[in-house]
Order: C-alpha cells, then structure tokens, then sequence
C-alpha cells in the first residue's frame, strides 16, 4: 500500500444519507479541511519555486486564483473513447461529475485513461487490465490530487480503475458506465452478447440467413453503454456499488437515462465532501465488503469473470480473497435475479424493479450491514426502505431461480488449483457427464477443425481447448465458450461439456468449465490431456476428473515441453513475465505484493 494508507479515518457522525442515486449532497454540518489538510496543498500553497510555477501554470490553463486555490482537487478519471461504444457517452457524464465538484466547492480536473473495449480490443482487453490499473495508480499518486472519480464500465475497466485507486488510498467514488437499451428484433427483445450467441448458432444450423442476420446486426446495441444483460460489466458495476463505493442505486442507470446524468453529478457532489471527511478507499474496501460482493456477483448469477477480478481487487486492498471463499459462499445464497443468460430479464427491467438496493434488502441474513459505503454511514441504512417492484425480476428468498449462487467452483487432478463454471447456465443433463476428449492445442486450430467430419465428435464428448489460459492466450481471452460442430446443432444440440483454461463471455452460457489452473502453457494437467481420454465433471460433487492412471500421466509430463515464449520485447514480454495464474486474480507479481510507496515529493 502507498504511504497515503496510514490510519484512514472514520466518517464523522454527521454525515446524512444519499438517499437516491440523485442525492448525495454535502452535509453542511460536515467539518471543511484547512487548505493546508489538503494533499494538492503541496504543489499549491508553499512559499516556494515550485508551488509559484504551480500556480502559474494553472493561470496558463485558464484558472483563476479563487477557483482552485485551497480546495480539494478531484482528479475524474475518463476511460471514453470513440472506439469504445460502453463508454461512448462519458465524455458527457464527466462535464456531469464535474458540475457537481463545482457546486459542492471542488476543483474538478478531467485525465484521460486507457479505454478497454471488449468489443474491439485484440486479442483481450484482460491482457490490458493490469496496464488501466498501473495507470490509474501512478496518475493519482504523481498529481495534485485530493479524491477521484473513475468513469467505467466496460468489463476489465471497472477492476481496473478500482485496482489501481485501492492502491494509492483516496477518498474516491466510482461512475459506473450504465447498461444500454434492450435490444429488438421484429417482435422480440434481445440481450447483447446472450442472443448473439443464440442467432449465431441458428445461423450455422441453417434455421436463419443473412437477411435475419443483417436485421440482428441493427437491432442488437441500440444505444450507448455495456451489455444489458448479466454480462461481465453489470456484474462488476454492481459489485462495485455492494462494495459501497458508488452512490446508491448508481450501477444499474440505463447509460441514457437521464438519471444517469443525475447519478455523476451526484458522484461529484459526494467525492468533495469525502475529501473534506478524509475517508479513504480502505475505509470502504475491507475483508467484510469483498465477502458482501462475492455473495451479491453469486446471487446475481453473475459473470464468473468476477472472480478473477474480485480475487486481484481484494489483493490491491490488502484483503486475501480465494477460490474456496467463493465455494463457500454460494452454498449460503441462491439465485434471485432473473436475469439473461442465466433467467429472462435484462438490466433495464432489473433497475425499475428496484435496482440494487432492492436486490440487496432480499440478502441482509448473509452481508456485513455495519461497514461503511462512500454515502451512508453503513449499509444497513443505505437499505432502508428499498422496495422490490417486481418480484418476478428481483425474486423473493422463497421462490429463488436457483438454491445455490451461480458458480461452482471445481477441484481434480484436471485442475488442482481450481477451476469455476457458472452451472445455471449450463443444460442440467451436462452437471454429471463423463465423455471422451476431443483436444485443440489453440483456438485457431479449433476454429479450422472444429466441424471436420473425421474427428467423429457426438454430443457426448467433451470439447478441451488448451494454450488460452493468462500467458497461453495471451491474457486468457474469452473462447471458452467454444462452438458446438454444425452438424450437431443441426441436430438439435445447443450445449455440451467444454473445458479450457480461457474465460468466456458474461453473456455465454453453457457447460463450460473455464480457468483450469495451471495453466496448459505452463504444464498444468490440461496440457496433459490426449484425445479419446475420459474426463468426468460433476458439479454436485465440485469435481473435474481426467480418468488416466497417475503413472501414465507421469510419464506424459515427462515427456512435454514448454511452449516457445510468445513476446520477446514490449509490454507482452513484461505481462508474460509478470502475470499470476487465475485462481490468484492473474494480477502482476510486481503489483500484488505489499510494499510501501512514497508519495513525490512536490518542492
């Protein structure tokens, strides 16, 4: 942790409720700091030739003295781009943020950070998580910065921002992107990702062509924001708002809502009086919040991406976050959101059936009420008075979509270090499976081969793809959800066993057994597995077994060699060197580990 983490103080006892994603005003019984409290105060507002060069290069900006002097320097942190189509409107929601840091007595100062688009970026946006998080990081501590906002929402962004903020330590508050408008098509309504999916696979059996596909094209992302179903980026917005560190309500705003607006202006308002309270981010982020995420991301039926990301947010945080904390808690919580992949609905109807509030009110038996949130003095009061308003939507505890939260987490000579699969998006039938392998060695070669006639492939045998775990993939992209042959859907099937050590989608669905740890490209069993073997999964029982004698697969390991080194120079050297395999967060080793860094010394 940097030296900013020493002792974070309590919030004071009077500071008042946000109420709605719309409040969130100031106290004004809430003490002001001196300006010399202040961290941007040394760059400011010494006698010396640096704090003068200071001033007069804010004059060069175009800032009068009484605008900036002696108040607190909110740095907003803007993962917007053109390219990027979940962050397409954040350019807008920053003015937003920073009409709120203006009223509440703030200097708001808008930088510019590295975009993570999932729809775009190759070969992953995960191979860039660490880089968003190493950026915010260093920008927050190198600058005049008092308290932050970070503007995000597109899947790795989210982790990333909050990463490298719970590092540095200052008062911060998150914007979550907003998920966009339900898409349509003729007279149905379709979920990004999720039915993409669903119409690519009817494409391929031939019960759709390209005219039906051309209309998809136009009908699926109707508006600016992320994935409007239970996809990655709402599971990591609303973990970010049960982390307390969004103003209540804030993670389910369609992203053109006009409430969404709201939202960051009242993001901005709360960020000032947080600097003024001095309540860092370790104030929020504890062991207690993790846990209450990881029972919230399991109740949701979210992305099993959430668990590398909550495993390397807890580690920034100082918080030992594992595999087995997430087996242990979803034997605790059911499923009680019904929505896509894994149920019906999607964001939108999620947010006017109450939203996050009303979802957690149906969980207080198993979070930690007391802990403090960016807007209430704990949670139990931030919950008060949350209504569900559609039971069919946010499901009551008595009639749950499913008894158990949404991903299990497997052990066996396959996966020693563990594995996950989100098993209520899977067919039931496929829960308990033991199929021969059919092993590809990398995705392009699965992609070439995948409906060659020869290899004989049936729905009972089980689909392995190796060498796209962290450093095999690299930065483990989202082909987990690997496709069933043509000749199979042709015939009806729309699911089958498959296990690889990549990540899929959070819109993917299926028996998908993802982030086999090890790895295959760096000798893990996986890469021990030869076609025609038996393998078992069974979910009940948390197992995935390969079925060969140890003795052979002694002699297998004996006989393997490791993969030649993908990048020899460049940030790909530096992530293939530095990267942790996915049961730890595959965080960098050089980020992960504790160790005090000095605030820079200002003149």
């Amino acid at each position: 942790m940097s030296s900013d983490n020493s002792g974070p103080a309590t919030a004071s006892a009077d500071t008042r409720p946000a109420g709605t994603p719309s409040a969130g005003t100031p106290s004004a019984a809430t003490s002001r700091r001196r300006p010399d409290q202040l961290r941007s105060h040394q760059w400011y507002g010494t006698d010396g030739l640096r704090s003068f060069s200071h001033r007069a290069r804010t004059r060069q900006l175009g800032y009068l003295p009484e605008e900036h002097l002696g108040k607190p320097v909110i740095a907003i942190l803007n993962t917007w781009s053109d390219i990027n189509p979940c962050h397409v409107h954040l350019r807008d929601r920053a003015q937003a943020v920073k009409r709120g840091v203006w009223q509440a007595g703030g200097f708001p100062l808008e930088f510019p950070v590295s975009t993570l688009s999932e729809t775009f970026q190759k070969p992953t946006p995960m191979l860039y998580r660490n880089l968003l998080s190493l950026e915010t990081e260093e920008l927050l501590r190198s600058y005049p910065v008092d308290g932050a906002v970070l503007l995000g929402g597109c899947d790795k962004s989210t982790p990333a921002l909050l990463m490298g903020a719970a590092t540095v330590d200052l008062p911060t508050v998150f914007v979550p992107a907003g998920p966009m408008l339900p898409g349509h098509w003729r007279n149905e309504v379709l979920g990004s990702g999720t039915d993409m999916w669903k119409y690519w696979d009817d494409k391929r059996a031939g019960l759709i062509g390209d005219c039906e596909m051309a209309e998809l094209e136009n009908g699926l992302a109707r508006s600016p924001g992320h994935c409007m179903t239970m996809g990655t980026a709402s599971t990591l917005t609303a973990a970010a708002e049960v982390l307390g560190v969004t103003v209540p309500g804030a993670s389910s705003i369609p992203a053109v809502d006009s409430g969404h607006d709201r939202m960051a202006a009242a993001s901005g308002l709360r960020i000032v009086d947080l600097v003024h309270q001095d309540l860092k981010l370790s104030k929020i982020l504890t062991a207690e919040a993790y846990e209450d995420a990881v029972a919230t991301v399991l109740a949701l039926g979210g992305s099993t991406n959430a668990v590398i990301h909550l495993i390397a947010m807890a580690g920034r945080s100082g918080v030992k976050l594992t595999l087995d904390d997430f087996d242990r808690i979803a034997r605790t919580v059911p499923v009680l959101a019904n929505l896509r992949p894994g149920g019906r609905y999607l964001m939108e109807d999620f947010h006017f059936a109450g939203g996050l509030p009303a979802f957690l009110a149906q969980l207080t038996d198993v979070l930690h009420l007391d802990r403090p949130t960016v807007s209430h003095l704990t949670l139990r009061e931030q919950l008060e008075g949350a209504l569900v308003h559609n039971p069919d939507v946010i499901r009551p505890r008595e009639n749950p979509l499913a008894e158990e939260g949404g991903v299990a987490v497997l052990r066996g000579n396959l996966c020693p270090d563990g594995a996950v699969i989100k098993h209520i998006a899977a067919e039931p039938r496929l829960l308990s499976h033991t199929g021969p392998a059919v092993v590809f060695d990398d995705y392009r070669t699965m992609q070439r081969t995948i409906n060659d006639p020869a290899l004989g492939i049936t729905a009972e045998h089980v689909l392995v793809l190796r060498n796209a775990g962290p450093k095999g993939g690299p930065g483990m992209p989202e082909y987990g959800m690997l496709p069933i042959p043509d000749h199979l859907l042709k015939q009806g099937v729309r699911d089958m066993v498959r296990i690889s050590d990549a990540r899929m989608s959070g819109t993917s669905y299926g028996a998908c057994v993802l982030h086999v740890a090890p790895e295959s490209y760096v000798g893990g069993p996986l890469a021990l597995v030869r076609t025609g073997d038996l393998i078992t999964l069974d979910v009940p029982a948390r197992t995935l077994r390969l079925e060969v004698p140890d003795e052979e697969l002694e002699q297998r390991r004996a006989a393997w060699t490791p993969p030649p080194t993908r990048y020899e120079r460049g940030y790909g050297a530096l992530y293939n060197e530095q990267v942790t395999q996915a049961d730890t967060g595959c965080d960098f080793a050089f980020l992960a580990r504790p160790g005090q860094v000095p605030d820079p010394y200002a003149g």
